[in-house]
């Protein structure tokens, strides 16, 4: 027996009352999606006019609690000593399953809704590059629609989604997650928009961050440089070492940096500079080992530009540990519920978008389509990572940007703040909504998916956040 007639004969034998429901698998996936679709769409909207950095996301979460609450949910304010973390809970009670959302924008990717780039007209040099404008509304799309579905169908389950800020370098997640917030989570779902529609069972990178601070001492440049020590010396020799030491890392190691401070006029030797490093690896502890090279290599600037040098870790991510118990549910689901459409409009502006990539990854028509399964692994990070090592976790992406689409890109915001957009973010909520009755309905699924998260951590895991005991940094985002 295939797994479509087997779901619906687990949805009818579930409870007399959803009988006529469960005889219909279009209708329980589409009716909850659909009452709630044009409400979620503007929420989705104007968080991409928002388009706010992290930790400074106050209208974006706003919003979201705002909504949830008018659904019914009990709001949770402030978790983790971040004002724009929430949780919003429906408690039926049963297995508790997490649904996450995110909401911060990238800064400089400023963007209008057109095939064409252009930062006219717009009061913000911030843009959602990234879809999480998408990721926010659809999860919280989707826990309504589940809620609804619990209340209706009188299935014992706990809904929660979790507001988490910052995806962006910020790691929010991490500091909800070390205090505690997951602890009594039997699943956690979540998704991300993409230029295509898959599930893999993907892994990626574990990350660790850190800014260092050079002092040294100013002086004019021309009349008395040998009075002055060149802050932006010690910063030049460090990226110097770093450059060099690239020769002796593992090959799957990422190191990457920008200067965010290198003085102000070339006539003033300068006594501050500062410089913005990540470090990649697929491992945890190579990325521990790699940071401390990088912070010797700092050390060893200082001495030899005979400045001073501080430094403090900003985030740190563990790699994703995909949970394929999961992962094979929601594919199937998502393979279920097909890919995205195009009518003749979106087609018009997919093609005149698609004239502006370079190299693009996929090509226009495999919006259509599913990704078949498979294990992978990305080069990014994120922090979902940490939770996928604490309490099964499954995700997954749809075509909520034209095809071949990189991710930070104008292009993407672009194309988040159209239909095309919104259509990948309704595929999302229906398959979040789908894979959520899978779980409530068949213990086995969290039985099985908690067995293998046991299995790959291995007897001695203990966790241990990668950006230590520190605080959010909550004005990460701001230029000081």
């Amino acid at each position: 027996m295939g797994r479509k007639e087997s779901k619906i004969q687990r949805w009818a034998s579930h409870s007399l009352g959803i009988i006529f429901f469960a005889l219909s698998s279009q209708y329980l996936i589409s009716s909850p999606i659909d009452h709630h679709q044009e409400r979620f769409e503007d929420v989705a909207l104007k968080i991409w006019e928002y388009a706010e950095l992290g930790y400074l996301e106050e209208k974006s979460s706003s919003l979201l609690q705002h909504e949830l609450k008018d659904s019914g949910f009990t709001i949770q304010s402030g978790v983790a000593g971040i004002p724009t973390a929430f949780i919003a809970e429906y408690n039926n009670g049963g297995p508790v399953l997490g649904i996450l959302g995110e909401f911060d924008a990238l800064p400089g990717l400023s963007q209008q809704n057109v095939p064409f780039k252009t930062a006219e007209g717009l009061s913000s040099a911030n843009g959602h590059a990234c879809g999480h404008h998408l990721f926010g509304a659809a999860s919280a799309w989707a826990v309504v629609a589940i809620k609804d579905w619990l209340e209706e169908s009188g299935t014992p389950g706990t809904i929660r989604f979790y507001g988490t800020p910052a995806e962006e370098g910020g790691s929010g997640k991490v500091y909800i997650a070390r205090d505690g917030y997951f602890d009594d989570v039997d699943i956690v779902l979540h998704w991300h928009p993409a230029s295509g529609n898959s599930a893999d069972a993907q892994s990626s990178n574990s990350n660790k961050s850190g800014k260092f601070t050079f002092s040294g001492i100013s002086a004019h440049a021309a009349s008395a440089p040998e009075k002055g020590r060149s802050a932006l010396d010690g910063v030049e020799a460090m990226n110097m070492m770093v450059n060099m030491m690239r020769e002796h890392i593992p090959q799957e190691s990422r190191i990457h940096y920008v200067i965010t401070k290198g003085g102000l006029a070339p006539n003033v030797v300068p006594d501050v500079a500062e410089v913005y490093y990540y470090v990649r690896h697929p491992r945890m502890n190579v990325v521990d080992e790699l940071f401390q090279r990088v912070v010797k290599a700092a050390e060893g600037a200082a001495m030899g530009t005979e400045t001073s040098m501080t430094y403090e870790v900003m985030h740190g991510n563990y790699a994703v540990l995909p949970n394929e118990t999961l992962q094979k549910m929601i594919h199937e689901n998502l393979s279920e519920l097909g890919g995205i459409s195009y009518n003749k409009e979106e087609e018009k502006f997919a093609e005149e978008i698609y004239q502006t990539l370079v190299s693009p990854s996929l090509e226009l028509g495999s919006q259509n389509q599913i990704k078949e399964y498979a294990v992978t692994h990305t080069y990014g990070s994120t922090d979902v990572g940490d939770l996928t090592w604490l309490v099964p976790t499954g995700g997954f992406r749809t075509a909520t940007w034209v095809p071949g689409t990189p991710a930070h890109s104008w292009q993407a915001v672009a194309s988040g703040g159209t239909s095309i957009g919104l259509k990948g973010a309704k595929l999302a909520a229906e398959v979040l909504t789908n894979s959520a009755k899978d779980i409530f309905l068949d213990p086995k699924i969290i039985e099985d998916s908690k067995k293998e998260l046991k299995m790959k951590q291995g007897e001695d895991f203990s966790y241990y956040p990668l950006l230590g005991d520190r605080s959010p940094p909550l004005e990460y985002r701001l230029n000081k």
